[in-house]
């Protein structure tokens, strides 16, 4: 029985003793920061803060006015994080031969590297790929499934 009663006290003064403790922290205003949202610097945060993706018009490899402005968010965050390295993939929709689409991504992602580098983004921190028609982000044969897979997308390497 004194067991128990022991026990039990030391159950109370335990529980007491950590409230207590906390009590403290919130009426001093301690608090622990929780991170919310993408880890700065990751492709998460590339994607969230200026875009991963520009598209194109079809058969075409200028930047459209949107694009650009992607891009200028892009070589702003790159310049937020000077040890990231970026891969710009160059796609096209799945018109046209393999190796007419294999040219035309490598002229897309060609363009989003050269603005970047223009901007300012150290080419050698930038690798470009052409996927052509191989990596679709829509599927269907249709304009809007078409139009999305006509893209370069950065993703951070």
């Amino acid at each position: 029985m004194k067991l128990k009663l022991f026990g039990a006290a030391g159950l109370a003064l335990f529980l007491a003793a950590c409230s207590d403790h906390a009590n403290k922290n919130a009426n001093t205003g301690a608090a622990v920061q929780q991170q919310v949202g993408p880890v700065p610097g990751s492709e998460a945060d590339l994607v969230a803060t200026a875009g991963d993706r520009v598209l194109f018009a079809l058969n075409q490899n200028t930047l459209s006015s949107d694009a650009k402005a992607t891009l200028d968010k892009q070589a702003a965050w790159l310049a937020k994080y000077p040890q990231v390295h970026v891969q710009i993939a160059g796609n096209c929709d799945d018109r046209g031969t393999e190796e007419y689409n294999i040219a035309l991504g490598e002229r897309r992602a060609n363009a989003a590297h050269d603005y970047l580098v223009a901007k300012g983004v150290d080419a050698s921190r930038i690798t470009t790929i052409s996927y052509g028609k191989d990596r679709p982000t829509a599927v269907g044969d249709d304009e809007a499934s078409w139009s999305q897979n006509r893209n370069a997308i950065t993703a951070v390497q």
